[in-house]
């Protein structure tokens, strides 16, 4: 061939090599063009998905499916057992880790047997086929087995092998609705995949080859003789003993049961999933057994339509550790639906433990600061005690442990409604009021509403320094917590709620908690709501109980039906010693006197009438409130004879004199002093030349109406009108000295002694009528209108 020949047929085969080598581009373009226009339908783009939610070490506490109806157990790689991993890939797919997707070898081989036989004798398909055959089912037919390939080698293009063979382990048929090993092994062994044994791991391994035909529950011979013939197959890889065992073992299974813990829970986190598959919380699966089994031995002791609710926390992390949203979630009479850990209820008592402790935190109070425990009118809301009793004097300590409602009030008012309901706020703890309502003296008493979850959220504040937390229900969620009370008034109201204080330890009876648990309950008005919150080092605890529609239980109150569940909770759950708690260094133990409520001065005060020992906080003993019904101070002095013995003035008194410092107790709080406290707190008699002056000793005494009496009200008539006067009105010689009416408590009229008192007894109930003059001399009696 002539040069130019040569180099013509260069030229004629070169475009033909330039396309022949354009030709696989091409291809390659097209194939990845039609994946991108194609792609494979993989899990986790459905809104309809199953969805897992699980306590805090993988046990599954509510399964909800997905819109098929399909139950499945997300479950990672290395959350499966070994054993089940081994023999999966011997059994099925030996040569997983190095095919492309598709063993050609091994659909050679089907398609030979198929041949000869004339039916399939084993299956070709890897076990990245099967996943695309459970992710996009395809018929099975060449056109279909060619599909199949196809998506196993985008699926290999596009997953690692571990990917891949972790959409096997999820979502693997296992029979009936049951996808994926965790799911099976949940359902059919009780436990997690994890702790599978050889023989079950080889049993959950065949079942997908026969899911309806090889379950264990139903077939239990079949599914023990294809178990065998993977055990066998397992040999050279188990040892020769494993595999013994493990053909002995019986193929029974239990019937596939819904998990049902913290069913209400559930229900609030599925709201939040966001397409996820699986949630996990920070519940203790044994914890919220033990409250849901606990819950459940009360119902029988309960009326139809009331309902119970219960949260832990741990204070530590503010996680959840149980959480029971109603009493029964299969009791639809109990409206097993409405979850009371969120609905608003009227807290009763409750939020005096924040009251004090703010009132602390303002230089208010300490824990021994006198208060008056007897019928008072506050602007003209007259609040009464659970009992319908008053206990006259009482310190902060004994007010918050026997949870008196007029003292309660008492400090409201001086810290005032407005802010007492901001501080909270501040504090993490919202309060709710009716349409137009604003905060005012009730909300002590249940004026307003909250969740068991704000208020035990708050009383975490007790075991956490004074910090109070939201509760967390999920590892990932944040922290959120606010400094509801300092850390010294945390610890004096917790010694309060735990001991009684150091007044309370000195005289301790052994009733009620002890063992380290600061406890509080509360009532709402009407018997609506029975509360119980209790705080411990490790735990947070609350407990409600009533009725989700608002009727009225009567005779349920929280120390009746609430605080014997909570007792029973912390005995279940928070077992252990209680840890020593030194007090912060702004937290002493002082004594200070009454009636003053400041330190004593000196050994022998004369003007200490009762020493107590309190807790004082930042080093202020603030003084005893101001006297609501009489002006000035409440020190004052008199002048006596030399002895002591009686009152007098340099005026009608020749002899020497001398001055007595005196200290005023409140007004209200005369009438209920004993004799040897009102000796200490009255002036003496006036000397008999000084007659003419006010003399405490001559006393008073109301007619006209007799202690205990009951008036009635026929049907239709006018109130009963009460008429009385006064008698020894502690003014000799004077018949004008003043005296004061009080009505519950409330002063009704200032008026001469020697004038009537009339009042019209318009309301049932029981009326407590006072009379007081200046000097302190009294009388009471207590009268009652049907």
């Amino acid at each position: 061939m002539t040069p130019s020949a040569a180099a013509g047929t260069r030229l004629r085969w070169r475009p033909l090599r330039h396309g022949l080598a354009v030709v696989p581009m091409v291809a390659l373009l097209a194939l990845l063009v039609a994946d991108q226009l194609f792609p494979p339908p993989l899990p986790g783009r459905d809104a309809g998905q199953a969805l897992l939610i699980v306590a805090r070490d993988g046990t599954p506490l509510r399964a909800f499916p997905d819109r098929n109806h399909v139950w499945r157990y997300p479950v990672a790689l290395d959350e499966v057992a070994p054993v089940y991993r081994d023999a999966l890939l011997r059994y099925e797919d030996r040569y997983f880790r190095w095919h492309p997707g598709v063993n050609p070898f091994a659909l050679a081989r089907a398609a030979g047997q198929w041949a000869i036989n004339g039916r399939i004798v084993s299956g070709g398909s890897t076990i990245t086929m099967q996943v695309a055959r459970i992710l996009e089912p395809t018929p099975r037919s060449l056109p279909g087995k060619a599909r199949q390939i196809l998506r196993a080698l985008q699926l290999e293009a596009r997953l690692s092998k571990d990917e891949i063979l972790t959409l096997y382990l999820n979502h693997a048929p296992m029979g009936g609705v049951l996808e994926g090993v965790e799911a099976a092994s949940r359902a059919y062994l009780g436990k997690p995949a994890r702790r599978l044994t050889p023989a079950e791991a080889a049993l959950l391994v065949v079942l997908p080859q026969a899911p309806s035909l090889l379950r264990p529950d139903r077939h239990p011979a079949a599914a023990r003789a294809a178990r065998d013939k993977v055990i066998q197959r397992m040999r050279g890889t188990w040892r020769d003993a494993d595999i013994a065992d493990a053909l002995q073992e019986p193929a029974y299974a239990q019937a596939p049961r819904e998990p049902l813990l913290a069913p209400l829970l559930a229900e609030r986190l599925r709201a939040s999933a966001a397409g996820r598959p699986r949630i996990a919380t920070t519940l203790d699966p044994q914890a919220q057994q033990t409250v849901e089994l606990l819950l459940a031995d009360r119902l029988g002791m309960l009326p139809a339509r009331v309902s119970m609710a219960a949260l832990v926390v741990d204070n530590a992390s503010l996680e959840v550790r149980a959480y029971a949203g109603s009493a029964d979630f299969s009791d639809a009479e109990r409206f097993s639906h409405v979850d009371m850990v969120l609905a608003p209820r009227s807290p009763g008592s409750t939020l005096k433990p924040f009251l004090y402790g703010l009132a602390l935190d303002e230089g208010l109070i300490h824990s021994e600061s006198l208060l008056a425990d007897v019928p008072q009118s506050f602007g003209g809301y007259q609040p009464g005690n659970f009992q319908q009793s008053f206990h006259g004097p009482v310190s902060v300590s004994e007010a918050l442990t026997k949870s008196l409602n007029v003292p309660a009030v008492e400090v409201l008012e001086r810290l005032d409604p407005v802010r007492f309901v901001a501080l909270l706020r501040r504090g993490g703890l919202k309060l709710e009021f009716g349409k137009g309502g604003e905060p005012n003296l009730a909300v002590i008493l249940g004026g307003a509403s909250t969740s068991l979850e704000q208020l035990v959220g708050a009383y975490t504040a007790f075991a956490r320094q004074g910090l109070a937390g939201k509760p967390r229900y999920t590892p990932d969620t944040p922290v959120e917590e606010q400094r509801m009370l300092s850390a010294g008034a945390a610890f004096i109201i917790r010694d309060l709620l735990e001991s009684g204080g150091p007044l309370g330890r000195a005289v301790e009876s052994g009733a009620g908690i002890r063992r380290g648990i600061a406890w509080k309950t509360g009532t709402s008005f009407g018997f609506r709501d029975a509360w119980s919150v209790g705080v411990s080092d490790r735990h947070t605890i609350g407990v409600w109980v009533g009725r989700p529609d608002g009727t009225p239980n009567p005779g349920f109150f929280g120390a009746n039906i609430a605080a014997p569940l909570l007792v029973d909770l912390f005995n279940a759950l928070d077992t252990g010693p209680p840890a020593q708690r030194p007090p912060p260094p702004n937290v002493k133990q002082e004594r200070i006197c009454w009636p003053l409520g400041t330190r004593p001065d000196g050994h022998d005060d004369p003007l200490c009438h009762q020493s107590r020992l309190a807790w004082t906080l930042n080093e202020a003993a603030p003084p005893t409130f101001p006297d609501r019904l009489r002006g000035g101070e409440a020190r004052y002095a008199i002048q006596t004879t030399p002895d002591g013995r009686l009152r007098a003035r340099p005026d009608c008194h020749p002899g020497p004199l001398v001055t007595r410092p005196m200290a005023r107790w409140p007004a209200v709080l005369e009438p209920w002093l004993d004799d040897n406290l009102r000796r200490r707190a009255l002036p003496p008699a006036w000397a008999q030349s000084c007659a003419g002056q006010a003399s405490p000793e001559s006393g008073l005494k109301i007619v006209g109406a007799s202690n205990g009496e009951i008036l009635r009200r026929s049907a239709g008539g006018d109130a009963p009108l009460l008429r009385l006067e006064v008698r020894g009105n502690g003014v000799r010689g004077q018949a004008d000295g003043e005296v004061v009416w009080l009505v519950n408590g409330r002063p009704n009229a200032r008026q001469p002694a020697g004038k009537g008192f009339q009042q019209r007894l318009v309301e049932p109930g029981r009326y407590d009528i006072t009379v007081l003059d200046d000097s302190g001399a009294y009388d009471r009696i207590s009268l009652s209108v049907r």
